[in-house]
């Protein structure tokens, strides 16, 4: 860049000497200081400092709205309801109204605190010399000595009485937030111990939906079967077809081991939960000669001649099992509920 270039009020100073000489700041490196405060409009004008006062309660006037559409929200809304927004298409109307809501209360909350920061609040620049966080040894005596008086004066170690109670106080108060968790959801009571399968209820053959009878069953094959009444159309048929379901299975009564077992078959037909009480997942893998079942999800084995234990994998007890009879039709029947809850175990379990 040549000298032509460089404005004038950067070009060195010359000197009135031979060699040309120029010269030098006695330190270059000095503290320029912060620039000059330059005032907002709403500094000057107060009607402007009006309108962004205005603005800023619009903000925060908006959020509480939103608040209140958010409780509002929850209450009218039904958790099944499904409603089309263009463009995200199908959603839940309960969770797209909570999640509108709140993100409109929270982001009228920030951006009326930002405004309020930039327009009306001090924004004059100041500068201040760094000193020592420490308290000197004067002021920490002094702390300790006032602590130590206020202690004493306060009786807290002698009013023991007063002392406990506001332990116990402080420990309950959490137990405020923790009674909030009740709302997540219904509580299971005891639908995870019963089934469908009642005394007298037929079981029905999943494949073909006609009822069960001894001659159906032959030795060494495997059927589904579920209980009488239960439609595929029912709004919950999967709810209870998960609990309800079972294998069908006809061994040699000389080679089922568990005496219970056999008590509860009928000629040696035996009804098991389809259901693998490691996490839940539908049996389906039968193995004729060892009278083993698989579970494919985790590889979970139970040996169906001894009781359905478990012989191999994760799964942590045994297949329940389902006491069955013949009626007066012929056809196979239960005699009750499992007397265990079917699938994994779960937090109500006694």
């Amino acid at each position: 860049m040549s000298s032509q270039e460089i404005p004038d009020e950067n070009l060195p100073a010359e000197q009135g000497t031979a060699h040309g000489a120029v010269e030098v700041a006695d330190d270059p490196f000095a503290d320029p200081g912060l620039p000059a405060h330059k005032p907002r409009i709403q500094d000057i004008d107060e009607r402007a400092a009006k309108r962004s006062e205005r603005a800023v309660a619009f903000m925060f006037t908006l959020s509480m709205l939103a608040t209140i559409g958010f409780i509002a929200s929850y209450v009218i809304f039904p958790v099944d309801k499904i409603v089309y927004i263009w463009p995200f298409g199908h959603v839940s109307a309960l969770n797209f109204s909570l999640g509108l809501t709140l993100g409109v209360a929270l982001f009228a909350i920030g951006a009326g605190a930002v405004h309020w920061a930039r327009t009306l609040m001090s924004d004059v620049e100041v500068a201040d010399d760094r000193h020592a966080i420490e308290a000197t040894p004067e002021v920490k005596a002094k702390v300790l000595a006032d602590f130590a008086a206020g202690a004493e004066e306060s009786a807290f170690g002698r009013r023991k009485l007063i002392r406990n109670t506001m332990f116990g106080a402080l420990a309950l108060v959490p137990l405020s937030g923790v009674m909030l968790l009740r709302d997540l959801g219904p509580l299971p009571e005891k639908k995870l111990r019963n089934t469908l399968w009642a005394k007298g209820k037929q079981l029905i053959n999943m494949n073909t939906m006609e009822p069960l009878r001894p001659e159906d069953v032959a030795v060494g094959s495997l059927t589904f079967a579920m209980p009488e009444g239960l439609e595929e159309g029912a709004h919950d048929f999967q709810n209870q077809i998960a609990k309800a379901a079972l294998m069908i299975i006809r061994i040699e009564p000389d080679n089922i081991k568990d005496k219970r077992e056999r008590e509860w078959a009928h000629e040696g037909i035996v009804a098991f939960s389809k259901i693998c009480t490691h996490v839940g997942c539908p049996i389906s893998l039968y193995e004729q000669q060892t009278h083993h079942v698989l579970c494919p999800c985790h590889q979970s084995t139970f040996d169906l001649s001894d009781g359905a234990r478990v012989i191999f994998g994760p799964a942590g007890h045994a297949l329940p099992q389902l006491r069955i009879g013949v009626n007066s039709e012929g056809n196979l029947e239960a005699l009750g509920d499992f007397e265990e809850p079917v699938g994994p175990a779960f937090w109500e379990r006694g």
